[in-house]
C-alpha cells in the first residue's frame, strides 16, 4: 500500500489519465478492480479497502490486487520512460538489443553491422557499462561471424573493464563530494581534492569531458542551493583551464562539451560576469550547429534563456521580452524568466497573464526543474499578486506558502528567503511602514549579505523590488544599480 501510494505520489494529472488508459487496455477481462483501487488509494481512502472493493472482508484478495497493481505501476513508468527517453545511451541500448534479437533470428549479418554501430556510438560516448555488455555479445557469437578477430576483442573487453572501474571511482567521488556538500560552510575545494585523492583520481585533462561536465554539474548545484557562485569560481576556472586543453577532443565529446559550456554562460552569468557568459553562449552556439546541429533543437531552450538574461540584465529588457515571448512551446524555465522582466518593467498584468500558464502543480515543477524554480516562481507570484492589489489572492498564496514552502525553505537553510517573506507580509498589511527608518533597520538586520561580487544575481532581484519600494523608484532600474551597472 505504502508503496503504491508513493508511486501515485510522483505522478502528474496527465500521468493519472495516461495510467488509467493503460489499465483499461490491460483489463481483458474487463474486471476494473484495479482502477477502483488506484482510484481510492489516489483519493487517499485508504482503510478497509477489501470491503470497498470486493463488498466483504478479503485480505487475501486484496493483497494480491495491490501486488498486480503495483507491478503495474512499476511497468508503466518503465515503458513510458523508455518510450521517452531519446539519450544517446538509450539509442546504444536499442541497438543492441535489436543485435541480440537478430541473432537469435539466425540473421548474423545484420546483427553484426547493428552490433558494430552500437560500439561506435557507446565508444564516442564513453559508455562503458553498455560497451561491456555489448562485447560480452561479441564473445558469445564471435563463432559466427568469419572476420572476427577474437583476441581483438577480449582486449578490447580488457580495456574497457579497467575504464569501467574508472568511472565507478569517478561516481563514487562524485556520490562523497555531493554528501559533503550538503554541509552549508564547507570548503568546497578541500572536499573535492580530499576525495579525489581518497578515490585515486586527479582533476586534470585525462577526465573525459562526461566526468569535467559531472564534476561542474556538482559545483552549480551547491553554489545554487546556497545562492552563492562567487565560492565555486576557483574549481570552476579550473575545470575551464582543463576543457580548453582538451579542445581537439570536443567534436568526439559534443553533446558534454555543449553541457559544459551552457553551465559555465550559467555560473558567469549568477556571478554577473555578463561579458564572459556571452563568450560561453557564442561558443555554445557554434557547438550546437556542429554535426547538422544534431543537438540544436536539444539545447535551443537554455540558448534563448541565457541570451534573453543576458540582454535583460544588460539594459535590453524589451529584446529579452520579444525574444521569450518568440520561443514557441516555451519552458517552465522560459517563461518564469519572461514573468520576472514583465514584472521589472511595472506590466504586472501581462506577468499574471504569462503565470496562469504555468499551471502544472508545485509537485509536478519541483521533479520538473527542482525546488528552487519552484521557490522563485512562489515568490515572484506572491508580488505580481500584491503590486495588483488582489486581496484574497495574496492571502490565499501567503497561506500556502507559509504552509508548503516555508518548511522546505528551513530544511535548505534558507533563512534569507524566510526573512524576505515576512517583510513582504509587513509591507502588504501596512504599506506606509517600507519608508519608514524602522522597517529599514529591520531589512538590514533580515539579511546577511555577501560582498557585492559574490552575491547572486537573482537575490538581489527580489531584495531590488522591496529596496523600490523604500525609496519609490522603478524596479528595474534599482535592479540594474544593484547588480552594478548604473
Amino acid at each position: 500500500m505504502s508503496n503504491i501510494s508513493a508511486i501515485i505520489s510522483t505522478f502528474s494529472s496527465e500521468d493519472k489519465r495516461e495510467f488509467l488508459n493503460y489499465l483499461k487496455k490491460k483489463n481483458r477481462r474487463g474486471d476494473a478492480k484495479n482502477i477502483t483501487l488506484f482510484k481510492l488509494i489516489d483519493q487517499g481512502r485508504t482503510t478497509n479497502l477489501d470491503v470497498k472493493i470486493y463488498g466483504k472482508p478479503a485480505r487475501n484478495s486484496y493483497h494480491a490486487l495491490c501486488k498486480r497493481l503495483q507491478d503495474s505501476l512499476i511497468t508503466f513508468v518503465a515503458e513510458k520512460s523508455f518510450m521517452g527517453e531519446t539519450s544517446d545511451e538509450m539509442q546504444v541500448m536499442k541497438l543492441l538489443l535489436a543485435s541480440r534479437i537478430f541473432f537469435e533470428h539466425k540473421k548474423t549479418k545484420i546483427a553484426f553491422k547493428t552490433l558494430e554501430k552500437a560500439e561506435k556510438n557507446a565508444l564516442e560516448n564513453d559508455l562503458y557499462s553498455i560497451l561491456g555488455e555489448i562485447y560480452q555479445t561479441k564473445i558469445q557469437y564471435a563463432h559466427l561471424h568469419s572476420n572476427a578477430k577474437y583476441a581483438d576483442v577480449v582486449e578490447a573487453a580488457i580495456r574497457n573493464q579497467e575504464l569501467q572501474q574508472r568511472e565507478l571511482r569517478l561516481n563514487m567521488a562524485y556520490a562523497s563530494i555531493k554528501d559533503q556538500l550538503s554541509q552549508r560552510n564547507a570548503n568546497i575545494e578541500a572536499i573535492i581534492d580530499g576525495t579525489f585523492q581518497e578515490h585515486g583520481i586527479a582533476i586534470d585533462d585525462k577526465l573525459t569531458y562526461k566526468s569535467l561536465f559531472q564534476l561542474l554539474q556538482i559545483l552549480s548545484t551547491s553554489a545554487q542551493l546556497r545562492s552563492d557562485y562567487g565560492r565555486v569560481m576557483p574549481q570552476v576556472n579550473r575545470i575551464s583551464t582543463i576543457v580548453n586543453k582538451k579542445k581537439k577532443q570536443a567534436g568526439k565529446h559534443l553533446f558534454y562539451h555543449i553541457q559544459i559550456l551552457n553551465l559555465m554562460a550559467v555560473i558567469s552569468f549568477r556571478n554577473k560576469d555578463f561579458t564572459r557568459s556571452k563568450d560561453f553562449i557564442q561558443m555554445m552556439e557554434l557547438e550546437m550547429t556542429r554535426q547538422e546541429r544534431k543537438y540544436y533543437r536539444r539545447f535551443a531552450p537554455d540558448l534563448v534563456l541565457l541570451n534573453a538574461l543576458n540582454l535583460n540584465f544588460t539594459g535590453n529588457p524589451s529584446e529579452a521580452i520579444t525574444m521569450l515571448k518568440a520561443f514557441p512551446n516555451p519552458f517552465p524555465e522560459l517563461q518564469l524568466a519572461l514573468v520576472m522582466c514583465l514584472f521589472q518593467q511595472h506590466e504586472f498584468k501581462e506577468a499574471h497573464r504569462q503565470l496562469r500558464k504555468l499551471n502544472h502543480s508545485d509537485l509536478f515543477y519541483e521533479k520538473k526543474v527542482g525546488i528552487i524554480w519552484v521557490i522563485q516562481k512562489n515568490i515572484i507570484e506572491l508580488l505580481v499578486l500584491i503590486e495588483l492589489d488582489q486581496l484574497d489572492l495574496v492571502l490565499s498564496r501567503i497561506n500556502s506558502i507559509r504552509k508548503k514552502l516555508v518548511p522546505k525553505l528551513r530544511r535548505l537553510k534558507e533563512d534569507r528567503a524566510i526573512n524576505f517573506l515576512k517583510l513582504v507580509g509587513l509591507y502588504y498589511n501596512n504599506p506606509t511602514l517600507v519608508r519608514t527608518l524602522k522597517f529599514r533597520e529591520k531589512v538590514e538586520e533580515s539579511f546577511e549579505w555577501k560582498d557585492a561580487k559574490r552575491e547572486d544575481i537573482f537575490v538581489m532581484s527580489f531584495y531590488a523590488w522591496l529596496k523600490a519600494k523604500m525609496e519609490d523608484r522603478p524596479i528595474y532600474e534599482v535592479t540594474l544599480e544593484l547588480v552594478s551597472l548604473k
